[in-house]
């Protein structure tokens, strides 16, 4: 195991600069470091679905297992050259995200974020999760990325999708559907 943090400040970053896991310093707001930063705040969402009632044991096990392999991808992102999301990895996920999706009905609308708490924090991690791919793709303009990490990123928030349309359902609150016909006409 590596070094255990006994002390938490290290004062090293009052410049704007911050270490990477090869040791070599970056600006704080790095595309890298924006990078596995935002997949450190996606982590940290998905422990929000996991703080909520209504969670069954089929999706914590799924998410508990996401948290760590985001955990892994954060590192990968941190450590220029490391591999340790794997498309075994990706493969897991689809295959996931097909069992939840399938006992679901097909979509004909729109959803709207919401459908309880558990739901409506699942929505959260998906938009997070989107926002962490897209910084992804932009680090990877600039530096060697290899394609798992942004792939695993992609399906992940596909699943977060799902298992917010599953949340709704079990939670009892049902999805919320965009209305269209609902927005306000303008007054002649």
């Amino acid at each position: 195991m590596g070094n255990r943090l006994s002390k938490i400040y290290t004062r090293t970053g009052d410049d704007g600069t911050t270490g990477l896991g090869d040791g070599s310093r970056v600006p704080k707001d790095s595309l890298r470091v924006e990078a596995y930063g935002t997949v450190d705040e996606l982590n940290s969402t998905i422990g929000m679905v996991l703080a909520s009632d209504n969670v069954d044991d089929a999706v914590r096990e799924t998410l508990v297992q996401v948290q760590h392999e985001l955990f892994d991808l954060g590192g990968e992102l941190c450590i220029p050259g490391m591999a340790m999301i794997e498309d075994a990895d990706i493969t897991r996920l689809e295959n996931s995200l097909d069992s939840f999706n399938e006992p679901l009905p097909p979509l004909k609308d729109f959803i709207l974020p919401g459908g309880g708490m558990a739901a409506s924090c699942c929505h959260l991690a998906r938009t997070v999760c989107r926002r962490a791919e897209r910084q992804v793709i932009a680090l990877g303009r600039q530096e060697e990325i290899r394609p798992q990490a942004q792939r695993y990123l992609n399906r992940l928030s596909d699943l977060l999708f799902v298992l917010g349309r599953v949340l709704a359902r079990a939670g009892g609150h049902g999805e919320v559907l965009w209305q269209h016909e609902r927005r306000r006409k303008p007054k002649p």
